[in-house]
């Protein structure tokens, strides 16, 4: 009976580990993790104006630039985060929020992977996070992150689409508190139409795949 009972929980190992990793996919680099970050004032900011894939709300995304190896420790994103653009292991990214979906290239544009990480990493991974959120200066948000790698892989493709930003409450021409404070305090302008993406807009790109929900975003369908 004990020789029983060792064998069925032994059987019942062997399926958790099997489903564990049939749950979670199979990492490539190029794929992009959007997040709903839970930041406070400048998350709910970002996410009122733009929802993301099937109502996610997002707030924040990387880009899995590097493997390793199967762990999470071993693979690597690059983001804009806190002063800069950085280099943070799958396993610390998710400790900040689990609420993650997971974007991956159609078969038509993974061509572009190669250029879009190698101007990430070469040209991007380092510089200052753009807290005005201007494209054109040499600073960087999140999805400016993304969004430059793949201009400078093909810009013919328009992979994400940049629009007018606003900062803005939904139907209404009088800005977010909390923009107004943060601009100010920055002694610079609310860059109000100005060209610019969020998280939200990119997931729902229609080059993109989700694959993968570790945990839904708030709002998500």
């Amino acid at each position: 009976m004990n020789r029983l009972n060792e064998r069925l929980a032994l059987i019942v190992v062997v399926l958790l580990l099997i489903l564990s990793r049939q749950s979670t996919p199979e990492f490539q680099v190029g794929d992009i993790l959007f997040q709903d970050l839970d930041c406070g004032p400048p998350c709910e900011a970002i996410e009122a104006v733009t929802s993301g894939y099937n109502g996610a709300q997002l707030s924040h995304n990387g880009i899995i630039t590097e493997i390793k190896g199967d762990k999470f420790s071993q693979i690597f994103l690059v983001e804009a985060i806190g002063e800069g653009v950085v280099k943070t292991p799958l396993d610390k990214f998710l400790q900040r929020s689990n609420k993650v979906i997971v974007g991956r290239l159609k078969p038509d544009y993974t061509y572009m992977i190669s250029d879009a990480i190698n101007y990430i990493e070469t040209s991007i991974l380092g510089k200052p996070y753009d807290y005005i959120f201007d494209l054109e200066n040499d600073t960087y948000y999140c999805s400016e992150v993304i969004y430059q790698g793949f201009q400078v892989a093909d810009s013919t493709q328009n992979l994400f689409v940049i629009n007018p930003m606003t900062f803005n409450e939904p139907n209404s021409k009088n800005p977010f508190v909390h923009w107004v404070t943060y601009y100010k305090e920055l002694n610079a302008a609310i860059p109000e139409g100005e060209l610019g993406l969020n998280p939200g807009g990119m997931s729902q790109s229609d080059k993109i795949d989700i694959i993968h929900t570790f945990e839904k975003p708030s709002g998500m369908q």
